[in-house]
C-alpha cells in the first residue's frame, strides 16, 4: 500500500465550519486524500473558535484542519466564487455544511462537471435549520443521563462526529459508484436524521413501541448489565463493567466478595450469572463491592483489577488524561508531536484505522495550514495560473495568499485558463 495512505489520488474540496464537515475532512485527508478546504478571506465562522492558545489562535480550528490545505477567497465576490467553482470543477467531490443556494447549488456546479460528487449537511429533513446542541434535547438521552428529572446534555458533540463519519462514508461510497456508472452523485444527510437513526438503531425506538418503555437516569450504572463506578481512598474514581461471565468473576475475584456475593443473590433470588441478575441486583452489588475500593488507593485498585482481568476505567479529566494514560503519548503508533503554528509542540493523531502488517498505512500527520496558505499553490497547480495573475487577483481582494511563497517561485506556472 501507499506510504501516502489508502485514499492517495483522491482530491476532495471541502466549505465548512464546526465541526461535521471539517471532521469528514480531517478523517479523508488522514487517511491521504487531497482535502482542499476553502475559507472567506477572514476565515469562516469557526476561525477564531474556543479554546485558544495565547497567541490567540484557535486550538479548536487547528486540531480540525490538519494534513489539509487551506484557500481563502472573497467568496462574496463573483470573482472569488468563480475560482472556487474552478477549484471543484477539477476535484470532483465537494463536501458541504454550509447552505448549499446559489453559486454553491448542486444543478449549478454540475453544470460545470456532470461526474460531480456533491455531499451536503443540512439541520432536518425538511430544509430547517439543526445544529448538535438543539438535535441532542429530543434524543432522549439527555433525560436518560445523570440522575433526577433534570435533563443533561453531553459535551461530547456526539451527532457532528457521528455525522462527520457519515459524510465521508458519503464521499467514498458516491465516488465508488460514480465510477462504476459515470454520473454525478447528490448524497444530502440531515444532522437530525444521524440522531433518529442511531435512536431507533440502538432499539429506543422499538423499546417504546414494544414495551411502552420510556429509559429512566440511573447514574453511571450500565443498562441491562452490571457496570458502576466507585470511589478510591485517595479520592479517585474508577468504572468497572461486566459485559460478560469472565468479567463478572474477575470482579467477584478482585474484589474478595464472591462468597457474599452468592449470599446476597440467594436471598434476593437472583442469578448473577446472567446479565439480567446482575442488572436487578446492581444496588447491593454495589454496596457489597464498594469498600474494597474505598480502602484502597487509585494505584492498588489499578493493581488488584489488572492482576485479575477485570475490564476497568479510570475517571480523568482532560489533563490527567494527557499527563496520566499512556494512550494519550507516542508510546501508542497512533500519536506523533508536530509543531503547529502559534501553538507550539502538540501531540497530534494519524488515522485510528490501521491497515495492513504494519499497524498503519496512514500517512504522518502534517500541521494545520495557516489561513490561506495554500492559495497560491493551488491556484497554480490546479488553475494554472500565472504568479502576476495571482497578484491581481491579490490586489483586488479577490484572494488570500496567507503565507504562500514568493510569487518568483510560481515561475513557469503560466498557462492561463478561462474561469467561468
Amino acid at each position: 500500500m501507499s506510504p501516502l495512505g489508502p485514499l492517495a489520488g483522491l482530491r476532495v474540496v471541502e466549505i465548512s465550519a464546526f465541526i461535521a464537515a471539517p471532521f469528514a475532512g480531517l478523517n479523508l485527508a488522514q487517511l491521504g486524500a487531497d482535502v482542499i478546504r476553502i475559507d472567506p478571506i477572514a476565515g469562516n465562522v469557526d476561525f477564531g473558535r474556543w479554546p485558544l492558545a495565547p497567541s490567540g489562535k484557535s486550538i479548536y480550528w487547528a486540531s480540525l484542519n490538519k494534513s489539509k490545505r487551506s484557500v481563502s477567497l472573497d467568496l462574496k465576490s463573483e470573482e472569488g466564487q468563480a475560482l472556487a467553482t474552478a477549484i471543484i470543477r477539477d476535484a470532483g467531490i465537494l463536501v458541504t455544511n454550509l447552505p448549499a443556494r446559489g453559486w454553491m447549488d448542486y444543478e449549478r456546479l454540475r453544470a460545470e462537471r456532470d461526474d460531480l460528487v456533491f455531499v451536503e449537511l443540512t439541520g432536518n429533513f425538511d430544509g430547517t435549520p439543526a445544529v448538535d446542541y438543539t438535535v441532542n434535547p429530543p434524543s432522549g438521552f439527555p433525560t436518560a443521563t445523570g440522575v433526577g428529572t433534570a435533563p443533561v446534555n453531553h459535551v461530547l458533540p456526539a451527532w457532528d462526529i457521528a455525522a462527520g463519519l457519515y459524510l465521508g462514508m458519503a464521499v467514498l461510497a458516491a465516488d465508488r459508484a460514480r465510477g462504476i456508472t459515470g454520473e454525478s452523485q447528490k448524497v444530502s444527510l440531515a444532522l437530525s436524521d444521524v440522531m433518529l437513526s442511531v435512536v431507533a438503531n440502538l432499539g429506543y425506538v422499538a423499546d417504546v413501541q414494544v414495551n411502552n418503555h420510556s429509559r429512566e437516569p440511573e447514574g453511571n450504572y450500565i443498562y441491562g448489565a452490571f457496570g458502576c463506578d466507585f470511589e478510591t481512598a485517595d479520592g479517585r474514581r474508577v468504572m468497572i463493567a461486566a459485559m460478560t461471565l469472565r468479567q463478572w468473576a474477575a470482579i467477584a475475584t478482585a474484589s474478595g466478595a464472591g462468597t457474599e456475593l452468592d449470599a446476597m443473590a440467594a436471598r434476593l433470588g437472583v442469578d448473577l450469572g446472567t446479565d439480567g441478575g446482575r442488572y436487578a441486583a446492581r444496588e447491593e452489588i454495589a454496596a457489597i463491592i464498594e469498600p474494597w475500593f474505598a480502602a484502597r488507593s487509585l494505584f492498588d485498585v489499578e493493581s488488584g483489577l489488572a492482576k485479575a482481568g477485570a475490564m476497568y476505567g479510570v475517571y480523568r479529566d482532560f489533563r490527567q488524561l494527557v499527563t496520566e494514560d499512556y494512550r494519550c503519548s507516542e508510546k501508542n503508533p497512533m500519536f506523533s508531536t508536530i509543531e503547529q503554528r502559534g501553538l507550539g509542540f502538540i501531540l497530534a493523531p494519524r488515522s485510528p484505522l490501521a491497515f495492513g502488517e504494519s499497524g498503519s498505512a496512514s500517512p504522518s500527520v502534517e500541521p494545520a495550514p495557516e489561513l490561506g496558505q495554500n492559495t497560491a499553490g493551488v491556484l497554480s497547480s490546479v488553475l494554472n495560473l500565472s504568479g502576476s495573475e495571482l497578484q491581481d487577483l491579490a490586489d483586488a481582494g479577490f484572494v488570500n495568499l496567507g503565507s504562500a511563497p514568493p510569487f518568483d517561485a510560481l515561475a513557469g506556472a503560466t498557462v492561463q485558463i478561462q474561469i467561468s
